[in-house]
Parts: C-alpha cells; sequence; structure tokens
C-alpha cells in the first residue's frame, strides 16, 4: 500500500469516529521520521481513544497493517499512532492547541481529504 493511500485511510478510519478538524499533512522532504502527518482532535478522552482505536483497528482488519507504536491511548489526551510513513495524532483540543503541531508544521503541504468521507459537512447539508 502506498503512503498517501494509508494516510487517507487513517484519514477516514478517523472520521469515521467523529473526529474533527482533521488535517492530512505532507511532510515528505521536511521530515526524515515520516511521509504524512494526520493530525485530528476528539471532544473527551473516551473519544480521543474511540478514534485512536478505529484508526488502529480499521487498518489492522481490512489491511492486516498494525502500527509499529501506539502512545498515549490509556490517558486519551494525546494517542500517537506510527506506521512509519505515516504517523496519526489525535487529541483532545486544548492539547492540540497547546503543543501546536499543526503550526509547527506550517511549511507542510495540506493534502485533500475525499469529501466522502467528511462527517460534518455531510451532517451540515
Amino acid at each position: 500500500m502506498q503512503s498517501l493511500d494509508r494516510a487517507v485511510l487513517c484519514a477516514a478510519y478517523a472520521l469515521e469516529k467523529k473526529a474533527f478538524n482533521v488535517r492530512l499533512l505532507e511532510v515528505r522532504g521536511l521530515s526524515s521520521l515520516t511521509d504524512y502527518l494526520l493530525i485530528a482532535s476528539g471532544r473527551s478522552d473516551r473519544q480521543v481513544q474511540a478514534i485512536a482505536e478505529g484508526v488502529r483497528l480499521g487498518l489492522k482488519t481490512d489491511h492486516a497493517t498494525a502500527p509499529l507504536a501506539v502512545e498515549g491511548m490509556n490517558e486519551g489526551r494525546w494517542v500517537l499512532i506510527d506506521y512509519g510513513d505515516v504517523m496519526v495524532h489525535v487529541f483532545q483540543e486544548p492539547v492540540r492547541e497547546f503543543y501546536d503541531l499543526d503550526g509547527l508544521w506550517s511549511e507542510a503541504a495540506e493534502v485533500a481529504i475525499p469529501e466522502e468521507y467528511h462527517w460534518e459537512r455531510a451532517a451540515a447539508q
């Protein structure tokens, strides 16, 4: 599976669990650690955990892809899922604002997530 395909799938699984403020950033060329960063928010520790678990289980079950590491699942304030070429960060919004990965990676190109995955836009229609 290509890095971009895996990154978009991570976004889709996060959005299935009602993640909001979801951004997919291409950091290839800016970082030697990964190609894509997915940054998403949840409204509570339980939702952050559910979003992260949805991403992990979706890739494992549907695509036989396990993460290299998962950090922060027990606390549910900031969960990091590392797939090597894609890193998924799921935050509670105050924690996201504090660490400001969006600002840190402001030079990165944002990748469009296909419209069919966006629950927020579908709910507004």
